[in-house]
């Protein structure tokens, strides 16, 4: 095997299938994978040739991007190759005046962030780890992030993709028009797909002119009822927000001692609201957030203040007992506020500390069950209050993943969430783009 994928990529991209940076992403409980080797290809057609090869010799295939996944999408699971496509950082196309660039599943997103910007365009999407995600596994999971509330999610961005299917061809669907209607919508097909279709080599992506500067606030309310009341009186001022983000109670006493502004007793949850369309449209969005609130709406004139307080809520949180569990359920607006306090219902239930942040605008909870590592007991609760959580957001008539994708991490629960016509039709589109399941098999399962 090794021998004959070096003759396609080379001898120093190919390396070992125990590499440890190479067979785990950042998933909790998913431990190290094992593959047979890890494959670096240096171009779209090194790609169809490694596939090709695979799949005549019936080799299974874990493709990989920056590694930043949540839910174990990128992890081998004891045989194959993995594919890293980190070599493939080629600027295709880029076009300002048309409003769109091509970039390889290897460019990070903070290179297509910062190629935008440097011309007065915008590409909105804003997952985690912009330096370290890969635009492909961003396309391949259908990253979310703060500004999609009014942005949408990377797909919503994508006019096109380059993609290896089975058993080893190269396609192309759609690319550079922005309106397409003659075939099935195979870009979105494979967008959020997790590298179960095939394998993203190249996308088209759409940008906008840059909006108008980050004029962010913040509010603090008594608890999460009222909290998420005002959610829905920001989201009826008419100004659309360009961000609505929330932390509940338990998170202010984890990380409030760090907020920028202060936070006065008796808060129960914080309401961060961004917007970008100018001061009368703030100034709205504004009184939206009086009512009700512990104190007048705080107003912040530097924007990275504020967001990269926001950005280390993570980390603050994982290290408050040592580790935890955080999924990325969602539910519809109207269920936010219960979905907040089932989730630390559930933590009460099962004996282990629990809170949630998130994306408040879209509904999109990271409902966090926090742990000492060392203590077996206390990681066997925060798995079953992982389950219990996911079966409240179908109960809620949410889904099991706003954001991060079901990758290793939630197979089976999708056969709860949808009907089992719906699930049949999902297994059929598999059966017929990977009949012989060796496109990252074991991952994405009903």
């Amino acid at each position: 095997m090794k021998e004959a994928l070096a003759k396609i990529v080379g001898e120093d991209n190919v390396r070992p299938g125990d590499d440890s940076f190479y067979t785990a992403d950042e998933t909790i409980f998913a431990a190290d994978g094992l593959a047979d080797l890890v494959v670096l290809p240096g171009s779209a057609d090194e790609v169809a040739e490694v596939v090709a090869w695979c799949y005549s010799n019936e080799v299974p295939i874990t493709p990989r991007g920056g590694g930043s996944g949540w839910a174990g999408g990128a992890v081998p699971l004891g045989s194959g190759v993995v594919l890293g496509l980190e070599r493939l950082t080629s600027v295709r196309s880029f076009e300002p005046l048309q409003w769109r660039i091509e970039v390889e599943a290897g460019v990070t997103t903070a290179t297509v962030h910062r190629l935008a910007l440097e011309t007065g365009l915008y590409f909105p999407p804003d997952p985690g780890a912009l330096e370290q995600s890969l635009i492909g596994g961003n396309v391949a999971t259908n990253a979310g992030g703060p500004h999609c509330f009014k942005y949408g999610v990377t797909g919503a961005w994508v006019t096109g993709v380059e993609a290896v299917i089975a058993p080893g061809e190269l396609i192309r669907v759609v690319g550079s028009v922005r309106k397409d209607v003659a075939g099935y919508d195979l870009a979105a097909l494979l967008t959020g797909s997790e590298g179960t279709l095939g394998i993203i080599t190249s996308v088209s992506l759409r940008l906008i002119p840059t909006p108008g500067q980050s004029l962010p606030l913040a509010a603090l309310y008594p608890s999460a009822v009222s909290g998420c009341e005002a959610i829905e009186r920001v989201m009826a001022a008419g100004p659309v927000a360009a961000a609505i983000e929330y932390l509940d109670a338990a998170t202010l006493a984890i990380a409030g001692g760090g907020f920028p502004g202060g936070i006065p007793a008796g808060s129960g949850f914080l309401l961060i609201v961004d917007c970008d369309s100018g001061e009368a449209d703030r100034d709205a969005l504004r009184q939206a957030m009086a009512q009700e609130a512990l104190d007048e709406p705080l107003a912040f004139d530097d924007p990275q203040v504020l967001w990269r307080w926001r950005e280390g809520l993570g980390t603050l949180v994982s290290s408050h007992l040592g580790s935890k569990i955080s999924d990325d359920i969602a539910v519809p607006i109207d269920r936010l506020a219960a979905a907040i306090e089932g989730t630390i219902e559930i933590g009460d239930r099962h004996g282990i500390a629990a809170c949630s942040f998130g994306h408040a605008g879209d509904g999109n909870l990271h409902s966090t069950f926090m742990f000492d590592p060392s203590d077996e007991l206390a990681v066997r609760r925060a798995k079953a209050a992982g389950d219990d959580l996911l079966a409240m957001a179908i109960e809620l008539g949410g889904t099991i993943s706003g954001e991060h994708g079901i990758g290793l991490a939630k197979n089976g629960w999708l056969n709860r969430q949808w009907s089992e016509p719906a699930v049949r039709v999902h297994e059929a589109i598999k059966q017929a783009l990977d009949p012989k399941n060796l496109m990252n098999p074991g991952k994405k399962l009903p």
